[in-house]
């Protein structure tokens, strides 16, 4: 395929305000100077409402995202608009328009949404005073700020990609759909995978569904542990989501065709809840290494504040790693084989499939793993050496035990997620056995989710209690 699926242009020219260079000079003091207003602004109100208690309502809440937003917006245009002022050069790449284009769509819309939820709060502080604090919670604020950035980051990734393939015939795939071939290719096979996986799925949804409907409906359960678990169970729910009706499908259909755009969308998709799943698993060994080893500043440290700041970040970088990833796959060229050897589109195979220059991608992909992965890991194992060392000179062999059994449960879903996961796409490259790949993936896409609520629910008093509370509330089928 070759050239075939380059774009012609390599950059871009950005004519600014004016030709004329005789009001490059001005125009350029006067955006560094609104520049540097808009910065320290800014960055004086987000440290003011951090540092000061007083200020840790709401309203505030929202006006520093705002803040930070409006940074980012600023920085996202100006900086380049000044260099090009300076330098007297108006080119920009084709990936650093593609970049300017994202982040300014990405900003501008989270500003728009930030606005109207700031409106929200104003009307409910005037009309409803009596049930402000209870309707403006920080769990609603955290969970209306996420939405946010979610929204705004959906809404620029689908933009770029449909820019991406308006590009003209020189910046389309030729191929339009790949083959997924599954775990297996007997056909007396297929029906006991059918009844396995949609079993595993139909645990899976149920289970991590009443996790949800347990945590959400009981306020004795509304701490952090529990608000982590309940943004796992909907990350494991939107995973299995991701690739097993596919798989399900395919087998019932006996057909193993998905398109290429629906490849990129189920790799993407992947990818986010994949990394969040990590992330979330990194937020709860931190949970219970403060809990154990800082238990009078616990409620100081992991405030409802500090909660829904780590699982927004857990979302940004997941959504922001996996744009990267599925992008740069966008610029491959795929030739005539379309075989994929996996029951899902996984990044590292469908990569392999390429006929042009993968490099990057690879690069891109050992970073990813090393960075999101192998880092998280280490501060998980570092969590757990402090606990064991706390653990060590607590005298109660009952508090030992109580400890215990919550790490325990959750060191085992990190074994089981980290060590098939890391496995995977640290030894893709180097494995010529796609059935040892797949069955890997198995285990920490499709039967981890399963086991999550098992392992971390189903020995846990409160939340049992809990989840006889709402399956006694479903009325019974007749």
């Amino acid at each position: 395929m070759g050239p075939a699926n380059q774009t012609c242009v390599s950059e871009f020219l950005l004519l600014g305000l004016s030709e004329k260079p005789q009001q490059h000079l001005p125009l350029f003091g006067l955006f560094l100077g609104m520049y540097m207003i808009t910065v320290v602004g800014n960055l004086l109100i987000i440290l003011a409402i951090s540092s000061d208690s007083y200020l840790h309502t709401p309203m505030y809440f929202f006006l520093s995202n705002l803040s930070l937003v409006d940074i980012c917006l600023v920085t996202t245009l100006v900086p380049k608009m000044l260099v090009n002022l300076l330098t007297q050069n108006k080119a920009i790449s084709y990936a650093g328009c593609f970049a300017q284009t994202y982040f300014f769509m990405t900003f501008t819309c989270s500003d728009n949404l930030l606005l109207t939820v700031m409106a929200y709060d104003r009307f409910v502080a005037i009309c409803h005073p009596l049930h402000y604090a209870t309707i403006m919670s920080p769990w609603i604020c955290g969970l209306l700020v996420l939405m946010a950035w979610t929204i705004s980051l959906l809404n620029s990734i689908l933009q770029i990609l449909m820019v991406t393939r308006c590009m003209g015939p020189e910046n389309q795939t030729l191929v339009s759909e790949f083959l997924l071939l599954g775990l297996s290719e007997k056909p007396e096979q297929q029906l006991p995978l059918f009844g396995i996986f949609l079993g595993i799925y139909m645990v899976t949804v149920v289970g991590n569904l009443i996790i949800m409907l347990a945590i959400a409906s009981d306020s004795h359960l509304h701490t952090p542990m529990y608000f982590f678990l309940s943004n796992l169970s909907f990350v494991d729910l939107c995973l299995v989501s991701t690739t097993v009706p596919k798989m399900l499908l395919n087998i019932l259909t006996d057909c193993e065709v998905i398109s290429y755009a629906g490849c990129l969308t189920q790799m993407y998709f992947f990818m986010v809840f994949a990394f969040l799943d990590n992330f979330l698993l990194t937020a709860m060994a931190y949970d219970r290494f403060v809990a154990i080893c800082h238990p009078l500043h616990y409620v100081t440290i992991m405030n409802p504040w500090v909660c829904g700041l780590l699982v927004l970040i857990s979302w940004t970088i997941s959504l922001l790693n996996s744009t990267l990833h599925t992008l740069l796959v966008t610029q491959l060229s795929f030739c005539s084989k379309q075989e994929l050897p996996h029951f899902f589109c996984d990044i590292s195979q469908v990569t392999k499939l390429s006929c042009s220059d993968t490099l990057i991608n690879d690069i891109l992909v050992y970073f990813a793993t090393g960075l999101l992965g192998v880092l998280p890991l280490t501060g998980i194992l570092f969590s757990y050496g402090k606990i064991c060392s706390s653990l060590l000179r607590v005298p109660s062999l009952r508090g030992k035990y109580k400890a215990l059994s919550t790490c325990g449960s959750h060191l085992s879903v990190v074994s089981l997620f980290y060590g098939t996961g890391l496995g995977v796409y640290l030894s893709s490259s180097a494995t010529r056995s796609s059935w040892k790949t797949s069955v890997a993936s198995v285990m920490y896409s499709v039967v981890t989710p399963m086991l999550n609520p098992f392992i971390y629910s189903m020995r846990n008093k409160d939340i049992k209690d809990a989840m006889r509370r709402v399956i006694s509330k479903v009325p019974p089928s007749h």
